[in-house]
């Protein structure tokens, strides 16, 4: 446990004179093995993406990240002049195989400082083990991970600038279906604590899941059978593609209607003729003004207020 404060205290040292990381910092998430991470499945390694016709306008190379057994958050601080408070997580997708790390993590985050938000973007466990399986629930690992995030930088908050009250969660395809499990998942852990950060809520105060997958149940329209909406669940926005052929848009209908049904706040946003994997990018399809409504809808539930205090 000292060996993981004092890693976190030198990462926390790389800083420019306003006190802003010179480069991002990556902080280990675990401060030993990751819980039920035997660690067996090869070197982590990076790779660049294929042209697919069904990811949208979006057909250029991007890098990827696979065999991850070690989690990291890696931290991306807006400008001082802009910086509102306000945190968001980032779950990248990749169907839990792979990781869409530029497409759907660090230009995510480059995004979210845009708009005065820290982009916390998680490298979460990647691919699914064989003990894992996808229909019984696939995102057991990652959700682990993903807990254990939140409860991670709402413990730092004071130290990395963020107001607590205003970390949020957004994730993509897959990651979609992260954050929406984190957001409905908070009232019960998914592993035993390992030290004083899982004392910390690990519920997001707002999430973002964006064509996600793995919402809908295969058999009917009616939610997936591991997911449930409980009291408190924190205000969600949906965004989606109506002619998505990975992800087909129905996951994030249901969804907001059970949202909708349990009073939770929520807004949803579906693009005609949109594909799948339009990310952050200025793509010529309407889904690329996105994140301006989701901007909008942060700042109209609060979450994009001025400096704080």
């Amino acid at each position: 446990m000292m060996r993981y404060v004092a890693a976190l205290a030198v990462l926390l040292c790389a800083t420019g004179r306003d006190g802003r990381a010179l480069e991002p910092l990556v902080v280990q998430l675990w401060p030993g093995q990751a819980p039920e991470e035997p660690g067996t499945i090869g070197e982590e390694r990076k790779f660049p993406s294929k042209p697919n016709k069904d990811r949208s306008e979006t057909t250029e190379v991007t890098q990827l990240i696979t065999n991850v057994t070690k989690p990291t958050i890696t931290i991306y601080r807006p400008a001082i002049e802009k910086d509102t408070g306000a945190a968001m997580l980032i779950c990248p997708g990749g169907g839990y195989h792979n990781l869409w790390w530029q497409l759907e993590g660090e230009e995510v985050g480059a995004w979210l400082n845009s708009i005065g938000v820290t982009g916390i973007l998680l490298k979460y466990r990647v691919p699914r083990r064989p003990d894992d399986p996808l229909g019984e629930y696939p995102a057991r690992r990652p959700l682990q991970d993903a807990q254990r995030a939140v409860s991670l930088v709402r413990s730092k908050a004071q130290d990395w600038g963020i107001d607590p009250k205003r970390i949020g969660i957004v994730g993509f395809s897959a990651g979609g279906h992260l954050a929406i499990a984190t957001a409905t998942s908070f009232d019960k852990r998914t592993y035993e604590p390992v030290d004083e950060v899982d004392k910390v809520s690990c519920r997001p105060d707002f999430a973002i899941p964006v064509y996600s997958g793995y919402l809908k149940s295969e058999e009917s329209d009616a939610l997936a059978a591991h997911l449930h909406v409980p009291a408190g669940t924190p205000p969600v926005f949906l965004a989606h593609g109506s002619a998505d052929p990975v992800s087909p848009p129905e996951h994030s209908v249901i969804m907001y209607l059970a949202l909708r049904r349990a009073g939770v706040p929520t807004e949803l946003h579906i693009y005609a003729g949109a594909l799948h994997g339009f990310g952050v990018r200025p793509v010529s399809n309407p889904c690329g003004t996105w994140t301006r409504s989701c901007a909008d809808w942060m700042r109209d539930q609060g979450f994009l207020k001025a400096n704080f205090p």
